[in-house]
């Protein structure tokens, strides 16, 4: 593991050791997955201790494994600007009623990334001030991202416009 990446990880262990579910390092990137509960505890410490720095949610989006046990996650992707450095952080929801608290408070770029994640997949996101469809209408029961909706939509599900 880098020494960037060793550093980070034992800071995560040392203060929030119960909120982490694992750890992995792929071509010197980190990805830590953290219980869906503590995700903004785990963002908040991340981003303001001076330590880490993690100043900007590059993205945030949403996966469907499609398997029946943790179907559907987030995945945020952090990167220090003062550091110049990235982590990967991964939770996962109830596939019934995939929910996690929103980061908006955190990070202000995480309004259009979660109106995004919950426009495609279907993840909603507590706390959000404005939580809505970006793409699909509002009246759109589907979410297109996900790995059991049709490949060539579902017929009469959305009005096309006339050629």
């Amino acid at each position: 593991m880098t020494p960037e990446n060793q550093q980070v990880l034992d800071l995560l262990r040392a203060m929030h050791a119960d909120a982490i579910v694992a750890e992995a390092e792929f071509r010197d990137e980190l990805t830590v997955e953290v219980k869906p509960g503590r995700i903004v505890e785990v963002c908040r410490f991340l981003r303001d201790d001076p330590r880490t720095v993690f100043d900007l949610l590059a993205d945030c989006c949403g996966i469907d494994m499609y398997t029946p046990i943790k179907r559907f996650g987030v995945i945020y992707n952090l990167y220090s600007l003062k550091r110049r450095h990235r982590i990967r952080l991964k939770t996962f929801v109830e596939e019934e009623s995939p929910t996690i608290a929103s980061v908006t408070g955190v990070w202000g770029t995480a309004n259009w990334h979660e109106r995004e994640t919950y426009d495609m997949f279907g993840i909603e996101f507590k706390g959000h001030p404005d939580l809505r469809r970006m793409y699909m209408p509002e009246e759109f029961e589907h979410h297109p991202l996900r790995k059991d909706f049709p490949l060539m939509g579902i017929p009469g599900s959305l009005e096309l416009p006339k050629k």
